[in-house]
């Protein structure tokens, strides 16, 4: 009877231990970075970093931004395929947030858009540093991207801070320093630009581009646009001024080198290609036919743009000897013509999908909570309605709980519309995420072997004390 209750005892501590271990030591999640070297710029702005388990030995870093009225535990939500990507192929997301503030500001011309002079760019660029120091990240490969807001924010750091950024990908932006137009610093938002009343000539574009960063003659970022051609939140009209603005900034002719039509999940598109004189694709626009505001990241694509999509590569666009297009100076500014850009009944010069613009059914308070599973959620209940968005979304709910339906929007532009959440759904499975017109949670759990291992360990223990019991007799 001693024997059978000591081994009992042993089985059962088998089983404890498994439970205890059940959780990894480590697994990658979005996590916030208190300490990050700010100085001299905003103090809402806040980073969230995810870093693979593993790391590339020289990793890129990808920056994406949010839009407006989302958080970074959102837009992770987002991009379930480029997080995918970091975990296989080694590379570093970071992502601001900007909690209490409606968008983010990219229209202060004194600050944001002014290099080195402050604000939220200077905010991120110094996450970036952080990042580069920390990891030994590549500071050759840096990228960003987002939308509506976060397309923006993406423009006017390809714009501002040329000397940190190798390439951008914007969906539904608007050119750099547009936004400053009519800008309100009440509610980060500008009317004017929005609704596409702001229009320059390419040479004006690339000379206030050009002035953001004074003197600067070095190698500027390469640019994919993406808009879809019914968005009603920012106006179309964007698109086509974003073309004149950054065919000049690198230096390209006004005509595309070429153009195609390509229908993925989310939409189809109308695609233009421009190639500096090195023969590389250093501009892209996509125009959605028929593609709201509210329109899915295409990631893949993204990520083959940035060379993100494959482990141990390269950047696509090697470096160009001076006259080659990469410094925005030389022949074929496009300073004129802008009709041009527009026509030719190719549905307009334009991008393609824009994501979800804002939160809906997700949480935008509680930060970025993180388990040791692995997981990211939304660190609260239902999420408050979205700024810029035209239709309804919903999102999963945070582990464990269920979300409230969303709330009006809060300071809405006119000419927005928000978008209401609905209730958000328990968490139950592996890899729950959903964008289909507002910011979601991707909820992720991790499961582990540990535990067999360590009941396979306990078992081990009581056959060695039986042996032991046997000796003894």
């Amino acid at each position: 009877m001693k024997m059978q209750y000591r081994d009992r005892a042993h089985i059962a501590a088998a089983a404890f231990l498994g439970l205890f271990v059940a959780a990894p030591a480590h697994a990658a999640s979005l996590t916030q970075v208190s300490d990050w070297g700010a100085s001299g710029v905003p103090s809402y702005v806040k980073m969230y970093i995810y870093v693979p388990d593993k790391l590339a030995s020289k990793p890129p870093i990808l920056v994406s931004a949010h839009s407006c009225g989302s958080n970074a535990t959102g837009q992770m939500g987002n991009i379930p395929k480029i997080k995918a990507a970091a975990d296989s192929n080694g590379f570093i997301l970071i992502l601001p947030d900007n909690p209490g503030q409606n968008c983010w500001d990219v229209g202060a011309k004194d600050t944001s858009l002014k290099h080195d002079a402050g604000g939220d760019t200077k905010a991120v660029v110094q996450m970036v540093k952080y990042a580069l120091t920390k990891y030994n990240a590549d500071a050759s490969r840096v990228y960003a991207m987002g939308g509506s807001s976060g397309a923006m924010l993406t423009q006017a750091l390809m714009a501002v801070y040329p000397d940190i950024f190798r390439a951008g990908s914007a969906r539904a932006g608007v050119p750099a320093g547009c936004w400053a137009e009519g800008y309100a610093t009440s509610n980060q938002w500008s009317d004017s630009c929005a609704n596409g009343n702001v229009s320059k000539t390419a040479q004006q574009w690339g000379d206030l581009v050009k002035a953001m960063y004074p003197g600067y003659s070095g190698h500027r970022p390469r640019l994919q646009i993406m808009q879809g051609d019914a968005d009603t939140t920012i106006s179309f009209k964007n698109s086509a001024e974003s073309i004149k603005e950054w065919t000049n900034v690198l230096g390209l002719m006004t005509a595309p080198s070429s153009t195609d039509m390509t229908t993925s999940s989310i939409a189809t598109y109308s695609r233009q290609f421009w190639k500096n004189s090195c023969d590389y694709v250093v501009f892209e626009a996509w125009a959605g036919k028929g593609g709201s505001h509210s329109m899915g990241y295409e990631e893949d694509a993204i990520l083959k743009f940035f060379g993100l999509n494959t482990a141990g590569g390269t950047d696509p666009e090697p470096n160009c000897p001076a006259g080659g297009g990469g410094s925005g100076a030389g022949g074929g500014s496009g300073t004129g013509g802008s009709g041009a850009i527009t026509g030719g009944g190719n549905g307009g010069a334009g991008m393609g999908p824009v994501g979800p613009v804002g939160i809906a059914g997700s949480s935008s308070s509680g930060g970025a909570a993180t388990s040791s599973g692995g997981s990211v959620s939304a660190g609260g209940s239902g999420g408050s309605a979205i700024l810029v968005g035209t239709t309804g979304g919903s999102s999963p709910g945070v582990p464990g709980s269920t979300g409230s339906g969303g709330a009006s929007p809060v300071d809405v532009p006119s000419g927005a519309s928000g978008m209401k959440g609905s209730a958000g759904t328990p968490s139950g499975s592996d890899s729950e995420s959903k964008d289909d017109g507002g910011c979601s949670v991707a909820v992720v759990t991790s499961k582990s072997n540990y535990g067999g291992s360590a009941l396979a360990l306990g078992l081990a223990l009581v056959a060695f004390g039986r042996r032991r019991r046997r000796a003894r007799h």
